[in-house]
């Protein structure tokens, strides 16, 4: 009986501790600034990521103090909230769900709203009553700001 119990608790731990195990095919560092109401940082950072799911590890003088995850949810170290909630709280609430998982991949946001390809990638424009926004993808940079709801995102790669 007793050994029964014990794979079972064996079972138990190993079933809880490999959903929480991701494998992410990328991994870059990057040199991350980030400027928000509620997140400011501006240091490095490694962009992992796999096909459904994005992991974004921010260090400060080589220490880690906060990881985004971002796959139907997004989580950070506090705990985790649906994209509209994160986006609420941190970013717009009139931002597409998806528009942090875009940024950080260097993907086009908003539909490929006005989305212009140039010599060295892409760049959107996205202008309305809620936004401001210049979008500018090239293959060494993301950049990312939005001026009336003051939230700029640069990632840049590491020379």
């Amino acid at each position: 009986m007793m050994l029964r119990s014990i794979s079972s608790l064996f079972f138990v731990l190993f079933l809880f501790s490999s959903c929480s195990i991701k494998n992410y095919e990328h991994s870059k560092s990057k040199i991350i600034i980030i400027k928000t109401k509620n997140l400011k940082f501006s240091d490095l950072g490694f962009v992992k990521n796999s096909a459904n799911a994005v992991r974004l590890e921010l260090f400060v003088a080589g220490q880690n103090i906060q990881n985004i995850e971002i796959n139907h949810l997004i989580c950070l170290n506090e705990g985790c909230m649906t994209c509209s909630s994160f986006n609420s709280e941190y970013l717009n609430e009139n931002y597409p769900d998806t528009i942090l998982q875009n940024i950080i991949l260097g993907k086009a946001i908003y539909e490929q709203k006005n989305f212009q390809r140039n010599k060295y990638g892409f760049e959107q424009r996205i202008q309305n009553a809620e936004v401001d926004i210049l979008y500018k993808v090239n293959q060494n940079e993301i950049y990312f700001k939005d001026k009336k709801n003051k939230i700029l995102f640069k990632i840049k790669d590491i020379k």
